[in-house]
């Protein structure tokens, strides 16, 4: 593609919303990759649909990101379209229900159950995504995840008409759904969750409050990726790591947190190569020692 065909095309849906040759690092939680040839801000559903169906009908490759976490981008940068989703409109219902937009931020979602009352998404208070990529991963921690609490998703596909899939559809597993397994292009727009009100919000506070402070003790700050790998059944990648010696282990600017195994840190001059070096390390030692297969957490998007 040239830069002119995605003028043509883009900028009359997104106007001064549209970023062409645009750097990733800015959007991306371990602020690193390389350039997105077009690049589309979207703060509403109606242009990240719009973006999208409109790059889907040229046959180029669309990349949806929310918050930017979860994800590794290229060096090299990435191809085709990427929209970032900044659609965060949220309603509550009296019987409990939650529907919110997927651009929407785990961390403030949970805050807002948590003020009003309503247990069922305190799991999410350090989850620093979006509600998108929680209903494509099945996000979840301290026991929660997604796949619990989902009524609907409503999610738009090339050629065909935007509707809500039921959890079924979705077919969860741990840190799995049928969209995250599907090859075909889609955008999940929004997204209904079942919650429980009438809780006590003191309650809710301090049981937020002691997951913040586990994460704290245990999960290392600065910039990561969040969880690399996968926990593979009955076991825990970061312990996995560890016992391979590999703690602390660091290639260009990333590091094997000291802290955490399973957190890998920018350090500041850090690449994707960087990490991917230490991606294809790691699940070396870890096959050679227990025959473990570590599957990535993260997505890598982009030219690699």
């Amino acid at each position: 593609m040239t830069m002119n065909d995605y003028e043509v095309v883009l900028r009359p849906i997104a106007g001064a919303a549209l970023h062409l040759n645009a750097p990733m690092a800015r959007y991306t939680v371990a602020r690193l990759g390389g350039a997105a040839e077009a690049l589309v801000l979207a703060d509403s559903v109606a242009l990240l649909e719009a973006a999208a169906r409109a790059a889907w009908a040229q046959g180029w490759q669309v990349r949806i990101l929310g918050g930017g976490a979860n994800v590794l981008v290229a060096d090299r940068g990435v191809r085709g379209v990427v929209i970032v989703n900044r659609a965060a409109q949220v309603s509550f219902e009296e019987s409990g229900v939650l529907i919110a937009e997927s651009g929407a931020a785990l961390i403030g979602l949970a805050r807002a159950c948590i003020e009003r009352g309503w247990d069922g998404l305190t799991w999410a208070i350090g989850i620093p995504g979006t509600l998108g990529g929680a209903v494509v991963n099945n996000a979840g921690a301290y026991g929660g995840e997604i796949a619990q609490r989902l009524l609907w998703a409503e999610i738009a596909e090339p050629e065909q008409p935007t509707r809500r899939w039921a959890p079924a559809e979705l077919a969860y597993a741990y840190r799995e759904s049928a969209l995250k397994r599907c090859q075909a292009p889609f955008a999940v727009l929004r997204a209904a969750l079942q919650l429980q009100p009438n809780a006590d919000p003191e309650a809710l506070r301090a049981q937020a409050e002691s997951h913040s402070a586990h994460r704290r003790r245990t999960q290392p700050n600065g910039a990561s990726l969040g969880s690399m790998f996968k926990n593979p059944p009955n076991d825990y990648a970061g312990r996995l790591i560890e016992a391979a010696g590999l703690k602390g282990t660091q290639i260009g600017g990333v590091l094997i947190s000291p802290q955490h195994a399973n957190w890998f840190i920018n350090t500041g001059d850090g690449t994707a190569a960087d990490y991917l070096a230490l991606i294809r390390l790691a699940q070396e030692r870890v096959a050679a020692r227990f025959g473990v297969q570590l599957e990535l957490e993260v997505e890598l998007i982009g030219d690699f």
